[in-house]
């Protein structure tokens, strides 16, 4: 029979700071943890003390205990503090309702300081109070004391913790890959740490566990996961850190289907062991192609809490052969031309001001539209708009009717190529989104976005690059696709029918949010090198970035596919967060830098020495120009 776990009772306390309840009055009590806040009223001095479990009120009384009183007196908001006493129940009407422990208090019969506290630089006990974000990472310790940080920080650990049980208890092995590798190409630069032993050398910091993981199926552990540690030297933003955590996994003998799964029922089961009281809008998730996604909502991550899909206008535009003849020549030079007229309805916005549909307008100039169309429906089905008098009654009628457009909307058009139309649009329906507030902020709406295309061409590089993850495999039917039109591998062009291959890769997506992705990789060598050639790799360098994959594919590799999710990002989804630093203990500030730790900071002397370097400056720290990042991670 297995021990019950140790209670949290030490030498310095008998209950935690959120543990006394009514039940507990008349007994003796020993608490631990920070002033809160203090105060004083004369005979009676008043303690709020806190630990991460909550607070509790302290009395001191100090015709009762005139030593204890005299140490309360001193003592000012986050001194650390020993106490002890007998609980009590508060005087009827004192009671704080906000407060798991708000019916009792200390009535404290010993106070001991074991740490005094400076001021700190900004109040810990104010949830509301604006702190600089430079100034909290500063004195990142004080931030995590206060309770929004400590919540989000505990419903990270609770995610972590369901991801763990839900794989252990599925026939998972948890391995922990090495964090000194070989530098590959993923995508973003490596952050590279010199060897003392093996001078003029480096290894890399792990972007992923990508090539580890696949080499891990070859070797039999057809159930792998681990909460990895990945680095990626790039430009910063709201969901991006130079170091991030993941889960990954990956399994053996499995289909795109299989994954996804198994990927969607983790997913729900850990959503719900975090996050109870967050409904799920949709299980099983919807599943769009990268096609239906893009058509439909001009993103590959959409956003399914809300509808404002866009919508084909031309059939609306066109006559009965086909031919644009809408009137208006914007939308028929773009008909004409090969390009898109798509339109998204904004509900409740038909009565929008002229200000305010040219902040609009000059929104979607900022996405990269040319201009921005607009028709509003007004009492009796009336529609206003400048470019009626182009369209005519009848053109426009048919675009509201093709919108769905009821009383009081607006129509937002936009004309240009294909991806132009899309993105715009697709931003544009975020945008207004926030503004009209029709996103439900406890609904998690979570769905796959699938069959990507396997590469974009690389003008610049005569290569075509994956689109997601160079080991993808490609849908079946698409293989013979995976071909040079020229017949030589080494001379790949933008005019392969390679381009038209999709990708056994698929996307999870959380209210907007890319949360990861994954695929069924290529488990044959001959297709691998293959894919690789398409990409710009000779035989040699194919040896040279990937002979440890390639030699392993040599020895049996089963088919095997898996998936990445980033636990920053979900934990602040989770968290109600829009900036993964939310959720993060020690996170790096915009610009990569610690605050707190001054970090980076120059080596000493003696480290440069110990491996052989001197720094020779960079075009950054010279104040020459600085490549572009193609530029500067060549690529054959």
């Amino acid at each position: 029979m297995t021990d019950p776990a140790p209670s949290l009772a030490t030498p310095f306390r008998s209950h935690t700071c959120g543990e006394l309840r009514v039940d507990d009055e008349g007994s003796e009590a020993s608490l631990a943890g920070w002033v809160h806040r203090r105060r004083d009223h004369g005979q009676l001095i008043f303690l709020d003390v806190r630990d991460r479990h909550g607070i509790t009120q302290v009395v001191v009384d100090r015709t009762d205990q005139p030593a204890a009183h005299a140490t309360a007196s001193r003592v000012r908001n986050e001194f650390v503090l020993g106490l002890r006493g007998r609980v009590a129940r508060r005087l009827p009407g004192t009671e704080n309702p906000r407060l798991p422990t708000g019916d009792v208090e200390l009535r404290a019969t010993h106070v001991t300081v074991l740490n005094e506290a400076r001021t700190p630089p900004f109040y810990v006990n104010d949830p509301d109070a604006p702190i600089d974000e430079t100034l909290r990472l500063k004195y990142r310790y004080l931030d995590i004391r206060r309770e929004a940080m400590q919540r989000r920080l505990l419903l990270r650990s609770r995610l972590v913790q369901a991801i763990r049980e839900v794989h252990h208890a599925s026939g998972f092995i948890e391995v922990e890959t090495p964090t000194l590798i070989k530098s590959t190409p993923e995508g973003a630069r490596d952050f590279i740490v010199p060897s003392r032993l093996q001078p003029g050398t480096v290894y890399a910091l792990p972007q992923s566990p990508q090539q580890l993981k696949q080499i891990l199926m070859v070797g039999g552990i057809d159930r792998y996961f681990q909460i990895a540690r990945c680095y990626r030297d790039e430009d910063l933003r709201g969901d991006r850190q130079p170091e991030f955590t993941q889960l990954d996994l990956e399994m053996s003998f499995v289909d795109e289907a299989a994954v996804m799964d198994f990927a969607e029922w983790m997913v729900v089961e850990v959503s719900r062991a975090t996050t109870p009281e967050r409904p799920i809008q949709d299980a099983p998730f919807p599943r769009l192609t990268y096609e239906e996604a893009m058509e439909r909502f001009g993103s590959d991550k959409p956003d399914l809490r809300y509808g404002m899909e866009l919508v084909d206008l031309a059939p609306a535009l066109v006559d009965d052969e086909g031919t644009p003849a809408s009137g208006f020549r914007v939308f028929d030079e773009a008909l004409t031309g090969g390009g898109r007229v798509k339109a998204i309805v904004a509900r409740g916005m038909g009565g929008a001001t002229r200000r305010e549909i040219d902040d609009l307008t000059e929104t979607a100039r900022r996405f990269g539209a040319k201009g921005l169309a607009w028709a509003a429906v007004e009492p009796g089905s009336a529609i206003r708009s400048p470019i009626a008098k182009f369209l005519g009654d009848e053109r426009t009628a048919a675009i509201a009717e093709r919108t769905g457009a009821a009383e009081g909307d607006l129509i937002l058009m936009v004309a240009d190529d294909a991806d132009t139309t899309s993105d715009v649009l697709g931003r544009l329906r975020v945008e207004l989104a926030g503004r009209l507030g029709v996103a439900d902020p406890d609904v998690l709406a979570y769905c796959w976005v699938h069959r990507f295309p396997m590469y974009q061409w690389d003008a610049e590089g005569g290569r075509w690059d994956a689109t997601h993850n160079p080991f993808s495999d490609v849908v079946p039917e698409d293989e013979p696709l995976l071909v040079t039109k020229s017949g030589d591998p080494a001379r790949p062009s933008p005019e392969d029918a390679a381009g038209q291959a999709r990708a056994l890769q698929y996307d999870v997506v959380l209210n907007g949010w890319e949360l990861g992705g994954g695929s069924v990789r290529i488990h044959r060598r001959d297709l691998l090198e293959r894919s690789f050639g398409l990409q710009g790799y000779s035989i040699e360098q194919m040896h040279e970035r990937f002979g440890a994959v390639l030699e392993a594919f040599e020895y049996g590799a089963p088919p095997h596919g898996g998936i990445a999710l980033g636990i920053d990002r979900w934990a602040a989804l989770l968290a109600y967060q829009t900036n993964i630093r939310e959720v993060m203990a020690f996170p790096k500030t915009q610009s990569g830098a610690d605050p707190m730790l001054e970090a980076p900071a120059p080596p000493a002397p003696e480290q440069y020495a110990e491996l052989g370097l001197r720094f020779v400056g960079t075009p950054r720290s010279t104040g020459a120009t600085i490549p572009a990042a193609s530029e500067s991670q060549p690529r054959p």
